[in-house]
């Protein structure tokens, strides 16, 4: 039998992480699966994932039964839910947790996407939320946003481990990192431990495509139809890139010695919305140590059937940043597309948050004869 490519790619030192959450993954031991023949080392959710796992899962009727007579807002019913299933999983990737001395074994979490332009309600919503998970393996999940990202420095500050979520350019990333540098420094001169801390930076990449192809279709020429499809990946490559220069270089020295980890990048929205497209377009030229790729149930299902495996994350820089320029004399500002794709991000979130709470709420009337 064939060596599992998936499990190749931790070996390379690239960490694997599961895009998805529900109760049903968690009861009937489809996680469970996952973590022992693949390889997985941790899972990321949001408001999408959850508002589908609710609304489609059998697993949480014994719950909403109990909570219904508890007198509970919306808000609170939902968090309740998706607590219990953090926690359960925070229980399943503890053995990732303590085998890689915190580097891997983290489940995210995310604050309310309500919040995505309240620094101070942000900060308040990630240590209440920390305090009900009440693991160590958890990451709370940040929008980087700028209110977002001022919650992320200040929450770093405090040695909360937090998943920067909804980054679309290099001008997103580039904001992230130095956050994390400030933050981090401030633990440190707070006498906070260094190996407590642990972020990652989540890079959102085929969205760029389907924003940039969009772009380049309505140009109809040969030479734009050539840059199709290879935006997401390049901006991957240039964060990448980036990451290495200040991780790598006298930026971090300092933080380096005391002992805080990189913030590692990870590949955020890693499945091929356009179907002429490989399906494992965002894993094959961006595999590489020192980085995480969260996967979709397809994708990874994809690539544990025909996925082809070679360090590859290096390669290509001077290419993905020649593609920039190429998009630019275009007159495509990929910090631009990113700016409104992030705009669109938090929207999209805000709406299945909404949708959960709207649910939840006629559930809970309905219930009680309102």
């Amino acid at each position: 039998m064939s060596q599992n490519p998936l499990l190749e790619l931790k070996a390379i030192g690239q960490h694997i992480w599961l895009d998805n959450l529900s109760r049903t993954l968690l009861r009937e031991g489809g996680l469970q699966r996952l973590i022992n023949e693949d390889g997985i080392d941790g899972v990321t959710s949001n408001p999408s994932i959850f508002e589908k796992a609710i609304a489609n899962g059998t697993y949480y009727r014994e719950d909403l039964e109990r909570l219904r007579g508890a007198g509970l807002d919306a808000e609170a019913c939902y968090e309740s839910l998706v607590i219990a299933d953090i926690r359960a999983a925070c229980a399943m990737l503890l053995p990732a947790f303590r085998e890689s001395r915190g580097e891997a074994g983290y489940v995210s979490l995310e604050v309310s996407p309500a919040l995505a332009d309240d620094t101070i309600g942000t900060v308040a919503a990630a240590r209440r939320l920390l305090q009900q998970v009440g693991l160590d393996n958890v990451l709370i999940k940040v929008p980087a946003t700028p209110s977002g990202i001022e919650a992320f420095s200040r929450l770093t500050a405090e040695g909360v481990s937090v998943n920067v979520t909804l980054i679309f350019s290099l001008a997103q990333y580039e904001a992230v990192v130095q956050a994390y540098l400030r933050g981090a420094l401030r633990w440190l001169e707070s006498g906070g431990q260094a190996r407590h801390l642990r972020s990652v930076a989540s890079v959102f990449l085929s969205r760029v495509d389907t924003a940039v192809d969009k772009r380049l279709d309505a140009l109809g020429t040969m030479h734009a139809a050539r840059l199709s499809g290879r935006s997401g990946v390049a901006l991957a490559k240039c964060c990448h890139g980036r990451y290495r220069d200040i991780f790598h270089g006298p930026d971090f020295a300092l933080l380096r010695l005391a002992g805080i980890r990189p913030q590692t990048p990870l590949w955020a929205s890693t499945g091929s919305k356009n179907l002429a497209y490989s399906d494992v377009l965002y894993v094959e030229p961006l595999i590489g140590p020192e980085s995480i790729n969260t996967l979709p149930d397809a994708t990874l299902a994809a690539f544990r059937k025909h996925g082809q495996v070679a360090n590859k994350l290096k390669e290509g820089l001077d290419e993905a940043q020649i593609h920039v320029q190429a998009l630019m004399e275009l007159g495509i500002d990929l910090d631009a597309v990113g700016h409104s794709l992030q705009v669109d991000g938090v929207l999209l979130f805000a709406e299945a948050y909404q949708k959960i709470l709207r649910g939840l709420k006629a559930e809970n009337l309905t219930r009680t004869g309102h």
